[in-house]
């Protein structure tokens, strides 16, 4: 991974601003997003200064969800899930299947979630 972050100088910004976002995320600081959505702003990568412009909107729920340990972030990931599944069917199945894939797809993040915590162990 190290000699392709240093023949892509773009890759390795983005991978540096991606890893100090994460470094926030663990500490539960929120002391430095501001100057990180500074940053991400000026990265001349479109893609991230847009996403600095989303953060920003709502930066305080943004923050609040650093800091804190409560957030909706498993309920917005199932909504996603679902908005997913019922793209891809596209009307093709009923609400039954619809709920199978969900399901399925649910029991997949837990046994996904299940190995990651024993592998930090």
């Amino acid at each position: 991974m190290h000699r392709l972050l240093d023949h892509c100088p773009e890759l390795k910004h983005a991978h540096d601003l991606v890893r100090r976002f994460a470094a926030m995320l663990d500490n539960r600081e929120t002391a430095p997003l501001p100057s990180w959505l500074d940053e991400l702003s000026r990265s001349e990568l479109p893609p991230l200064a847009g996403i600095a412009a989303a953060l920003r909107e709502d930066q305080h729920a943004v923050a609040q969800g650093i800091s804190t340990t409560h957030n909706s972030g498993v309920n917005e990931g199932r909504i996603t899930d679902v908005k997913l599944q019922k793209r891809l069917m596209a009307g093709r199945a009923g609400v039954p299947l619809l709920r199978h894939r969900v399901f399925l797809i649910a029991h997949l993040r837990r046994r996904y979630a299940d190995r990651r915590a024993a592998a930090a162990r």
